[in-house]
C-alpha cells in the first residue's frame, strides 16, 4: 500500500510527531507513507529521514504528485485547498480526513469545501475532539477515534549513563526542573506561563522554569519582550530549539531532577507532549480542559487544575516534587499508561487496520 499524508504545515508539533513515529511502523508492515506540505516551519528535519517529503504551494507540481504516484488512499489534516486539489485531477481513491484543529471557528475553516471530496471517513485523536467535529459536519458521517502513537523505545526513561549531561539544557543544581514544550501562541497560553513561575519565585528558589521550543513561533518576539521585562530570565530559561533526537535526553533531565512538564494550554484535541513526558516517566501538570483528563489521569500520571488557575498551577506542582516516594510512583504509572493505550503499535495498527479495510472496500467497488 502506497498513502499520501497532506497537511500545510510542516512543523515540530504533534501532528508531524505522531505521523513521523506512524510512517516508521507502517514502513514495517508494507506501507510507503509519503508527505505533501505546502511550508516548512522548521520540522524538516524530524520527516526527511523517514519518508519522501514533497514541500511546494505550486498548484500544477502537487497535481502531478497526486497524480504520477498513484496513491491507495490520501489522508488530509487540516487544509482545505486540498480538497480543490484532489477534486481537480478527479483523484478516485478512498480519502481520509483528520480533524486535528480544537478551536471551532478554525476548524471549520478547515472543513470549508470538504464536500467536494465526499471522505471515506473522519479520524479525529480523543474523544473530545470528535464532539467538535460533530458540531460541524453531517451527524451521518462516519467519526473514528484513534489515539495519536508514540515510540516507546525512542520515548522512555533513560538510565543515568545515558543521559547527555553535558548538552543544553543543563542541570541546575539543587532544582526542580518544571518544563513548558511547545510553541509560543495565544492557545499554547505562554502569558499563563510566566505568571505561574512570577507567582512561584515569590514562594520559593528551589524550581527552576524551562520554556522549549518557540524558534518560529508567531508571538516568538513579544514572549521574549515579556519575558525580559518581567525580569524573569534567572528563574525561566528559554531554549528555542532542541532537535527532536533530543528529546528523550531533555525528559530524562526533567526526571532526575525531580520536576514535571507543565502545560498552560487554552485548548487540544490531543497533546502529544503529555504521552511523550509520561513515556519518559515525567510526571504532567495541566489545566483541566477539553481532550487533557483523557489523556492526563489526576492524581495517577500528573496533576490537573483549573483553567487559568496560578495558585492551583502551582500547588500541583509542589504536589509533585515535594512528595518523592509518590513521584516515583507516578512516574511508573505514566509510563505504563503510554504503553498500554498510546504505544506505536497499539494505535498503528489500529490505522492499519482501517485502512486496509477502505482500500479493499474503495478496490471492490
Amino acid at each position: 500500500m502506497k498513502i499520501l499524508i497532506i497537511w500545510r504545515l510542516l512543523t515540530v508539533g504533534g501532528v508531524n510527531a505522531g505521523w513521523r513515529n506512524r510512517a516508521i511502523y507502517f514502513k514495517k508492515r508494507g506501507i510507503t507513507t509519503e508527505f505533501l506540505y505546502c511550508k516548512d516551519l522548521g520540522g524538516m528535519h524530524m520527516m526527511q529521514d523517514v519518508a519522501t517529503v514533497y514541500l511546494t504551494q505550486d498548484t500544477e507540481e502537487i497535481n502531478q504528485i497526486i497524480l504520477k504516484n498513484h496513491y491507495d488512499a490520501i489522508v488530509v489534516v487540516d487544509t482545505s485547498k486540498a480538497y480543490s486539489w484532489l477534486e481537480k485531477v478527479q483523484y478516485d481513491g478512498p480519502i481520509l480526513v483528520e480533524a486535528r484543529t480544537p478551536e471551532i471557528t478554525k476548524l471549520s475553516r478547515n472543513l470549508n469545501g470538504v464536500e467536494k471530496i465526499s471522505p471515506s471517513l473522519f479520524i479525529v485523536p480523543t474523544s473530545y475532539q470528535k464532539r467538535v467535529l460533530s458540531i460541524l459536519i453531517d451527524q451521518h458521517a462516519p467519526i473514528k477515534v484513534i489515539n495519536n502513537c508514540l515510540n516507546t523505545s525512542f520515548f522512555r526513561p533513560l538510565d543515568q549513563g545515558e543521559i547527555q549531561l553535558n548538552h543544553d539544557p543543563i542541570l541546575p543544581k539543587n532544582k526542580k526542573v518544571v518544563a513548558y514544550i511547545g510553541r509560543l501562541d495565544v492557545r499554547k497560553n505562554w502569558r499563563l506561563l510566566l505568571r505561574i513561575a512570577k507567582s512561584i519565585r515569590m514562594e520559593r528558589n528551589d524550581i527552576e522554569f524551562w520554556v522549549i521550543g518557540g524558534a518560529r513561533s508567531v508571538e516568538r518576539d513579544l514572549f521574549e519582550q515579556e519575558w525580559k521585562s518581567q525580569g524573569l530570565t534567572e528563574v525561566v530559561k528559554w531554549f528555542p530549539v532542541v532537535p527532536y533526537q533530543q528529546m528523550p535526553h531533555l525528559y530524562a533531565k526533567i526526571r532526575k531532577s525531580g520536576g514535571c512538564t507543565i502545560s498552560t494550554t487554552k485548548s487540544e484535541s490531543f497533546g502529544n507532549t503529555f504521552i511523550e513526558s509520561m513515556a519518559c516517566g515525567v510526571p504532567v501538570v495541566a489545566p483541566d480542559i477539553s481532550s487533557v483528563p483523557e489523556i492526563v489521569k489526576h492524581g495517577e500520571t500528573g496533576f490537573l487544575y483549573k483553567e487559568e488557575h496560578v495558585k492551583g498551577a502551582a500547588e500541583c506542582i509542589y504536589r509533585l516534587i515535594d512528595r518523592p516516594h509518590r513521584y516515583d510512583e507516578i512516574s511508573k504509572t505514566a509510563r505504563n499508561r503510554v504503553e498500554e493505550y498510546f504505544s506505536l503499535p497499539v494505535c498503528s495498527e489500529q490505522y492499519i487496520q482501517l485502512l486496509s479495510q477502505i482500500v479493499k472496500r474503495g478496490n471492490s467497488n
